[in-house]
């Protein structure tokens, strides 16, 4: 997608969110579902709600791409925020995936990968820091990168959080505060 539409349909992402959430409210109110049920009510809520975060982050990235467009500063920065952008999208992907099938080693996948897409974010903040310094002229520009380099890694954040909705949906156990080697140990994969 042009990053001109990303901007201008994140309206609909935030309809969608709204929608979900009152259909959800709904079924709690009415339905009061116990176990499982429930279970799935509140992943469904919290995952509407980092999908809608997820589509205002990359609403920041499509801006940034559109303000960059013109300008020669930190244009070696923006392969590696491309690749950075890669990853995250493919993280997504795969977080959606396991959603939609709720498979927990899918989810502990999803959720190693956010290790890279961290390393990949310091390595560009080191190359950012080091650009600035070597051309002051380029701090504005580069300053608009790395902001698009941090919102690509809230999306990686955000994928994570989607993992670790489907494990405690499946498991009944909320891993949002274990570490990741914790996870691999208690629950495979």
């Amino acid at each position: 997608a042009t990053a001109e539409s990303v901007v201008s349909n994140d309206y609909k992402v935030n309809a969608c969110d709204v929608d979900i959430d009152e259909r959800c409210t709904k079924i709690l109110a009415l339905r009061q579902p116990t176990a499982s049920d429930l279970r799935l009510v509140l992943a469904v809520i919290k995952t509407t709600a980092d999908l809608e975060r997820i589509g205002d982050e990359a609403k920041r990235v499509a801006r940034m791409a559109i303000r960059a467009a013109g300008g020669d500063h930190g244009r070696n920065l923006f392969g590696q925020i491309a690749h950075l952008g890669s990853q995250v999208q493919q993280m997504l992907h795969g977080a959606l995936d396991t959603f939609a099938r709720m498979d927990v080693d899918a989810a502990i996948r999803v959720a190693h990968e956010d290790v890279n897409i961290d390393r990949e974010y310091e390595s560009i903040m080191r190359q950012s820091m080091t650009y600035m310094m070597e051309d002051p002229r380029s701090i504005p520009s580069v300053l608009d990168l790395i902001w698009a380099a941090r919102a690509l890694e809230r999306i990686g954040d955000r994928c994570c959080n989607i993992s670790e909705y489907v494990i405690y949906f499946v498991k009944g156990k909320d891993v949002r505060h274990t570490s990741l080697d914790q996870i691999k140990k208690e629950f495979g994969a």
